[in-house]
């Protein structure tokens, strides 16, 4: 799938510390033409710090930051913000509110001295890109959410920057109009081949708009891969619960084989995609989506008894217990009795072992 030739962004062993508290260590990653990458973590991981070292709104420890091939960052070193060839659209669109829509995202430009001719040329393009036709002559307070992100957008491709920062650009807007909008903006930046460094909390987000998901940890890069990489095979346990397997139980390895194990849990033995170390003390992680329930035992499944039923609309979302006392969740279709007791069917490809003490 990777298609990218051309490296835009190379970070290089980024450290960054706040009074004597490293909250990046040793970062290192590329980015290439064209490419989207999405960044998630945990709060505290580092991923907004980061974002603001690449802008140069945070200098380094130690490390440097390349862009176009050109080190912006080094300690003692650091090119300013106006000088690099970026763009950030942020969380709260940061448009100049006494500015109308057209003089917002001719900004730019203007400072630039581009001429007349090429600023409209350019604007037109942008208005009929975002379905920006009619909204040019308002003034923010008068766009809904949805608009303001736009002009944000809008404003920062119209300078035709070698990378655009987006810092959790859809945080603001409401659901409905967030799936929307991730779904737009990844149109338009893969249709103009925009080079994205963007930062979310949300992997819903990650994964409508990436090529790559970065996921941080404390720090660091656990994992980097296609978004269904990453949903698949999670290599760690925080990777795993932040893309969604919230149930995680104890087992003890009873044997590895390649890239699954054998685990015995309270009440049973299963099989599981295997991300830890030789075996021992072992946590079970896996989606409440991907569990099948039955009243009857079944292949790889775990005994449970049913705590509290949910309805959420169209399914059931069940709260249960295993014979060990540990809580979990599952969906199922219909309602199930307070009590009830079965099993909870898990295929061993949704399943994910990994060492207790790597949580």
């Amino acid at each position: 799938m990777i298609w990218f030739m051309e490296t835009i962004l190379k970070l290089n062993q980024i450290h960054k510390s706040y009074g004597g508290k490293e909250v990046l260590k040793g970062v290192s990653l590329d980015v290439q033409k064209g490419e989207i990458i999405s960044v998630l973590g945990p709060s505290g991981c580092g991923k907004s710090t980061l974002l603001n070292i690449i802008a140069g709104i945070l200098p380094i420890n130690e490390g440097h930051v390349l862009l176009n091939g050109v080190d912006v960052t080094s300690p003692g070193k650091m090119t300013p913000i106006e000088k690099r060839d970026l763009n950030m659209v942020f969380q709260d669109f940061a448009l100049w509110p006494h500015m109308t829509a057209r003089e917002n995202v001719l900004y730019g430009l203007k400072l630039r001295k581009t001429s007349k001719q090429e600023q409209e040329e350019k604007l037109q393009k942008m208005v009929d890109l975002l379905h920006l036709n009619g909204l040019m002559e308002q003034y923010p307070a008068e766009l809904s959410g949805g608009q303001q992100q736009r002009v944000a957008i809008a404003r920062a491709l119209i300078m035709s920057p070698s990378i655009v920062l987006l810092d959790e650009p859809l945080c603001n807007l409401d659901v409905q109009l967030r799936i929307e909008m991730r779904t737009e903006m990844a149109q338009i930046f893969k249709e103009l081949k925009t080079t994205v460094f963007h930062v979310t909390h949300d992997p819903s987000e990650a994964f409508a708009m990436a090529d790559r998901i970065v996921v941080m940890n404390n720090g660091k890069i656990d994992q980097i891969a296609t978004p269904e990489a990453c949903y698949q095979r999670p290599s760690t346990a925080v990777v795993a619960g932040l893309l969604g397997a919230g149930n995680h139980i104890s087992g003890s390895a009873v044997k590895i084989d390649g890239d699954y194990a054998d685990v015995r849990i309270s009440g049973a033995l299963v099989k599981a995609l295997n991300f830890a170390a030789d075996g021992g003390s072992l946590s079970l992680y896996f989606r409440a989506e991907d569990a099948a329930y039955s009243d009857t035992e079944t292949a790889n499944s775990i005994p449970v008894q049913v705590v509290m039923p949910t309805f959420e609309g169209g399914t059931y979302r069940v709260k249960a217990k295993t014979q060990a006392g540990e809580e979990i969740t599952f969906l199922h279709a219909s309602n199930l009795n307070k009590g009830q007791q079965g099993y909870l069917s898990i295929e061993p490809d949704q399943l994910y072992a990994y060492d207790r003490t790597g949580t």
